[in-house]
């Protein structure tokens, strides 16, 4: 019977109406396909299938049935837009495009009156004609612009998360555009929400003219005071070809992050009077000019081949077609912000972008408005840091001996957990070790945190105050984890078991050391008494944070949903929905990645340490000169992350008598009789220990990292001699590396 329903379904296709030429290449084109692609696929000549997209012949079978087959699906993939026939030049664009009707080609002269490149680009015996897509069988054909839009689908038949263009008129093609060349030499704008546009730029300035002019690129400002993102383009290599740059970078150019001043194409950008930034033409590459008044002429490249995507982060988005890495980005850039650099500059940038450095002012008496600081930021000039606060080498250390090593009553040193014990006899007995990792934990401890926002202030002898930010030196070295207050109960634990909160390493305190207020502050929450001798203080202070854990949080969020892990998920519905969530949209576990870097990269950011440019110690280094360089709101968000964590922890234990094997950052390992984190998490009757452990996709909630048995965690120790190796680093997957007398 099943040969023949094939029969039947064979005789359909042969029979089955083929949509018109140009929607042929539309259809390929909007799923990033070539013509050598489709015809290695249906095994015939390059030449046929562009006799097929030009109208000059008709398929036949057997390869007109597939072909049928390949150009239903992706009609089912990139429909049509809603209208059928292109509007006259003189028709406004229906509201169901998004992309509306490029203005009229226009000679544009520069500041030295001469025209440039891209105007001269739009002239009419360089612009081609393009036909409209149809959406219809019968053609409908007119002649376009240069800058003529082709969107393949609507916006509910893109995929989840699939950002559509922009709603503001001037960015109405969206955020950025992955620039590429077809098989037919025509270069084209691969847009968000799938749509395609036509580029008739023949140099990078012209480039460049086209994005500011004609492009529609780039995307509101996030708030009030601030500005608006520049347009991204990302040039793949056969546009890097095209433009006459190289596919990659020579190692002396990687070295430098740049190409050499002599570069041809640097200089066409002088030529047009196009300037870059310091950082020259590198992966990231920024291209302007001077503004004038509120307007700014700025265009940012980014080269996936010369690494500008870390394929840490970024995983394999470099190697996307590219109306997927659109996608990628453009999901990226609508929930985050446009990418200014690696997820570490983007975090950072993130951050200004909410809460800009200054906003204008009341009008004055004679009604001008001047430019004055914005309440809630970090101001436009940098501070200088306390002497505990600072790293080695800074300027305001200068004065020490060369050699002189700080110990912990000189030094702030707040960082993550990388602590481990061995086994007791009990835990030996049970079957496995069950790790959990606390979901955006950094981000989680930066949620509603109070930072100072200004300089600091020293004070001797002062009395503590958990709401005032700072740096304090006490001696925390009498607080037992033996006896801890939970809650307003005294409880007794095996302190032994568990690690030092005061300390990454976990040890106990032996004498006065410096440490961030929410580590003073749990201190005294477990029921002991603190007595600084010494603070550096920032009564000028703010939850700064607090807007960009939101963006965040909800960039996270919606991602994970559109992955099919929702939020108030039951926790067995939850371990199974995470239970390969990656491969559901293997771009969109992408963008997740890139969000969690954009969190742990920014607030690294705040500490940044020289990079080669020939430093000495004592001398400032180029981060310096920013205000967003602030090691103490780093050391505060990674405290009150540490502290939260080991909160969990003694109520875990508290309550259920189980302590950790080993912790590494945000991740956790406990010895189990089970396999599942449910195996030892208390829950009843599906709610979780008040205060402790919570299996959920929220930020602070915690899933599952991974499993291995028991006898594997006692096996690699021994294997190395290392009693104490932290199984928290390699539980996820069981491969061990990089294993160093149990560091």
């Amino acid at each position: 019977m099943s040969e023949l329903f094939d029969a039947v379904d064979a005789l359909l296709a042969s029979r089955a109406p083929l949509p018109p030429p140009e929607e042929r290449k539309r259809l390929r084109r909007a799923h990033g396909l070539t013509v050598e692609e489709v015809a290695a696929a249906l095994k015939v000549r390059r030449a046929t299938v562009s006799g097929w997209e030009s109208g000059k012949t008709e398929p036949r079978p057997p390869e007109r049935d597939a072909y049928a087959r390949l150009l239903d699906g992706l009609a089912k993939l990139y429909p049509a837009p809603a209208n059928t026939a292109a509007p006259s030049e003189d028709t406004a664009v229906p509201e169901t495009c998004t992309s509306p009707a490029a203005p009229a080609p226009e000679a544009r002269t520069s500041s030295a009156g001469q025209t440039s490149e891209a105007a001269a680009m739009t002239t009419a015996e360089n612009t081609p004609s393009r036909p409209a897509p149809a959406a219809a069988p019968r053609p409908a054909r007119t002649t376009r612009s240069t800058s003529a839009s082709r969107r393949p689908g609507a916006k509910k038949a893109a995929p989840a998360g699939t950002p559509a263009g922009g709603t503001d008129p001037r960015f109405a093609n969206g955020p950025l555009a992955v620039i590429d060349v077809d098989a037919d030499g025509q270069v084209l704008a691969y847009c968000t929400g799938g749509l395609v546009l036509e580029v008739p730029a023949k140099s990078i300035p012209a480039l460049v003219e086209w994005t500011l002019t004609e492009g529609k690129l780039g995307q509101p400002k996030l708030s009030g005071p601030g500005k608006d993102a520049d347009p991204l383009l990302v040039l793949t290599e056969a546009a890097l070809e095209r433009y006459g740059l190289p596919v990659a970078l020579t190692e002396e150019e990687r070295l430098a992050g740049r190409l050499p001043e002599g570069h041809k194409v640097i200089k066409q950008l002088a030529r047009a009077e196009w300037k870059l930034t310091k950082r020259g033409f590198g992966p990231w590459a920024r291209i302007y000019r001077p503004a004038q008044g509120a307007e700014r002429a700025c265009v940012q490249l980014c080269i996936p081949s010369w690494h500008a995507l870390d394929t840490r982060h970024w995983g394999h988005a470099g190697q996307l077609p590219p109306a997927e890495l659109a996608r990628v980005l453009g999901v990226y850039a609508s929930r985050v912000m446009t990418p200014r650099g690696s997820t570490a500059v983007t975090g950072l940038e993130l951050m200004t972008a909410l809460h800009p450095p200054t906003r204008a002012s009341e009008p004055d008496g004679s009604g001008k408005r001047h430019s004055e600081h914005n309440p809630g930021s970090l101001g436009k000039d940098p501070v200088d840091p306390a002497p505990c606060e600072a790293p080695d080498g800074h300027p305001v250390l200068k004065d020490l001996p060369r050699f002189h090593v700080r110990g912990p009553s000189e030094k702030l040193f707040e960082e993550a957990y990388d602590w481990a014990r061995p086994m007791t006899d009990a835990e030996c007995t049970l079957r496995h070790l069950v790790g959990i990792d606390v979901n955006m934990a950094f981000a989680a401890g930066a949620n509603g945190l109070t930072v100072g926002l200004g300089a600091p202030t020293h004070i001797t002898n002062p009395v503590f105050d958990p709401k005032l930010p700072g740096s304090w030196l006490v001696d925390l070295s009498h607080v037992d984890l033996s006896k801890v207050k939970v809650g307003k109960e005294w409880v007794e634990l095996d302190g032994s078991l568990l690690p030092s909160p005061f300390t990454p390493k976990g040890e106990r305190p032996t004498g006065p050391a410096w440490y961030a207020t929410p580590t003073v502050a749990y201190a005294a929450e477990l029921g002991y008494e603190v007595h600084p001798t010494e603070a550096w203080v920032r009564y000028d202070n703010g939850r700064y944070l607090d807007g960009w854990y939101n963006r965040l949080r909800d960039a996270y969020l919606a991602t994970m949903a559109d992955l099919g892990v929702h939020a108030d998920m039951a926790p067995a519905d939850f371990l199974a929905a995470m239970d390969g969530y990656k491969n559901r949209d293997p771009e969109l576990a992408i963008v997740v990645s890139a969000i969690k870097a954009t969190v742990k990269g920014g607030l690294g950011k705040l500490r940044e340490r020289p990079r080669g440019e020939g430093w000495r110690p004592g001398e400032p280094w180029r981060a310096l000169s920013r205000p967003t360089w602030r090691p103490d709101i780093r050391a505060a968000v990674i405290s009150r992350t540490r502290i939260n964590l080991h909160r969990k922890i003694v109520k875990h234990a508290a309550f259920t008598g189980q302590y950790p094997i080993a912790i590494l950052s945000d991740c956790v390992v406990y010895a189990s009789n089970g396999p599942s984190p449910l195996d030892f998490l208390p829950y009843r009757d599906g709610k979780p220990l008040p205060g402790g452990f919570k299996l959920g996709i929220n930020p602070g909630l915690v899933k599952h990292e991974g499993t291995q048995t028991v006898l594997w965690g006692e096996e690699v120790r021994e294997r190395f001699n290392a009693p104490e190796l932290n199984l928290a680093r390699y539980i996820k997957d069981g491969t061990v590396t990089d294993v160093d007398n149990g560091e």
